[in-house]
């Protein structure tokens, strides 16, 4: 395989048109697969928000978008979609060498539903509909939906693109403009999304694209008073810090934050179904997913033997390049996760739990150099370790086993998150007396971390409030306006 790859300098998108940052400031792009740097990128400070913010509220307020007819809006969502399909080899390649997923991920299973988001919100950009009470004889009631306004996207390093059309994908719908910013780590298919926009029809200033650093450019967007809504997925660290920023303004907010989910299996349960679920519930994307099945809850009579099959198949994954058709795991997104997950590792051990495959960087993986850490599984974990509580956000499952039903829905929410959860069982009444009992806003039967556009995600309690996906995340872009017209006595 050829790996010679050539990337342009990123540049910002403002108002229509591609610039450099105010300050001239550039940081680098870097492949975590070998530490080498992919591009520079024009890096936006707050000078460029109060240009963008502008924009963007000159595009809402007088331009066309909010007055487009939906329809009309629909098709340039949908055209959007067809684009990101047609660049999907340029797409996966851009995406794989800035976060260091396999290229099978990004360009067969993420860009793909990518494009499926784009063309789901371009239909439902005509089902946006008011309400006509019929309450009274004397008036005639009916409500509005209209669009929030200028919508600061705020995006994490783990599935860049993708979540990115989570939260642009329904604002546009919605009539919004959006101003995106990725995550330092990961701006090349961000900036190409906002390529996407403009060669699919959007006005200038209704998607703009400002990489940069979350303290400077996010959080100016944060505060920004013309700003009238910040859409964020990431930490609930930041998450916590946005909300005290937002305040400010009291404008609104939705926050997708962190997870520490349960993946439960009983013993009744297709075995070798709940082994790949397992599997992959972790391990996938690097363990780098907010929903990852990271606390694994095996039913006493068959931990034993699961634990030590599921070790096994950890212990077989190919490490490599994410380019290579072999690999079946790349490295983690930098060198600070890295550093983040080998210390939860160590505290792993210091604390008592067993490690039954991996617990270590992979330093014999192309030379010693990436970022790249071997798929971890902890048995002989207890509820109060920290590898149990906190979100490790790498390929590390904790494993603890549990006696009956009541005893798992006990410790699947002993948690301060509630993001999702997964419950593998034949037993149909005990599959749906799980999925009501777990407080998380998500649960799986018999399968796990799978997605449709059409099916709302969030969290409950410390993962955050909002949705994005279905109609729902429709809603979080709209105001409700309410009419009274007098008809008389």
């Amino acid at each position: 395989m050829d790996k010679s790859v050539t990337v342009e300098p990123g540049r910002l998108l403002i108002d229509g048109g591609w610039a450099e940052s105010r300050s001239g400031k550039t940081f680098a792009t870097v492949n975590p697969a070998d530490e080498a740097v992919i591009a520079q990128i024009s890096e936006a400070g707050p000078e460029d928000v109060d240009v963008a913010v502008a924009a963007a509220r000159k595009a809402f307020e007088s331009g066309p978008w909010s007055k487009m007819p939906a329809v009309e809006r629909g098709k340039i969502l949908w055209k959007m979609g067809e684009l990101l399909m047609e660049r999907v080899p340029q797409l996966s390649m851009l995406e794989t060498l800035d976060t260091g997923k396999t290229l099978f991920d990004s360009g067969k299973i993420e860009l793909p539903m990518a494009a499926q988001i784009l063309q789901f919100y371009a239909g439902a950009a005509t089902k946006i509909a008011g309400a006509t009470p019929s309450s009274r004889s004397d008036a005639f009631l009916y409500t509005l939906k209209e669009p929030v306004g200028v919508v600061a996207a705020i995006v994490p390093w783990n599935f860049p693109l993708l979540l990115a059309t989570w939260k642009v994908a329904p604002a546009l719908a919605a009539g919004c403009c959006v101003i995106l910013k990725p995550a330092s780590q990961t701006p090349l298919t961000a900036i190409e999304l906002g390529r996407i926009g403009l060669d699919a029809g959007l006005p200038p200033g209704v998607l703009q694209v400002l990489p940069g650093s979350g303290s400077l450019a996010g959080m100016a967007l944060v505060r920004h008073p013309g700003v009238d809504k910040v859409a964020f997925t990431g930490s609930t660290e930041v998450g916590k810090t946005i909300l005290r920023e937002a305040a400010g303004t009291l404008k609104r907010v939705s926050v997708e934050l962190g997870g520490k989910s349960p993946n439960i299996v009983f013993a009744d349960a297709d075995q070798e179904a709940a082994l790949r679920g397992a599997f992959s519930g972790i391990f996938y994307n690097k363990g780098e997913v907010c929903a990852a099945g990271s606390r694994l809850f095996v039913e006493e009579s068959i931990h034993e033997k699961f634990v030590a099959e599921l070790a096994g198949r950890a212990d077989a994954v190919v490490l490599g390049d994410p380019r290579e058709k072999a690999t079946r795991m790349g490295p983690v997104v930098s060198a600070g996760q890295m550093d983040t997950v080998l210390g939860y590792i160590a505290s792993g051990k210091d604390g008592g739990a067993r490690v039954a495959a991996g617990g270590r960087r992979a330093d014999e993986v192309n030379g010693g150099k990436g970022y790249f850490v071997r798929p971890t599984v902890f048995d002989g974990v207890t509820p109060e370790m920290k590898i149990a509580r906190e979100e490790i956000f790498g390929p590390v499952l904790s494993v603890l086993p549990f006696s009956d039903v009541s005893d798992v829905i006990a410790k699947a929410n002993g948690t301060i998150y509630g993001l999702a959860a997964g419950v593998w069982t034949k037993d149909v009444a005990k599959a749906h007396k799980l999925a009501r009992a777990i407080r998380s806003g998500t649960v799986w039967i018999n399968t796990y971390n799978l997605y449709d556009p059409a099916l709302p995600f969030g969290g409950f309690k410390q993962s955050g409030f909002g949705r994005d996906l279905g109609h729902e995340a429709i809603d979080g872009y709209l105001e409700t306006k309410s009419v009274w017209i007098d008809l008389g006595r």
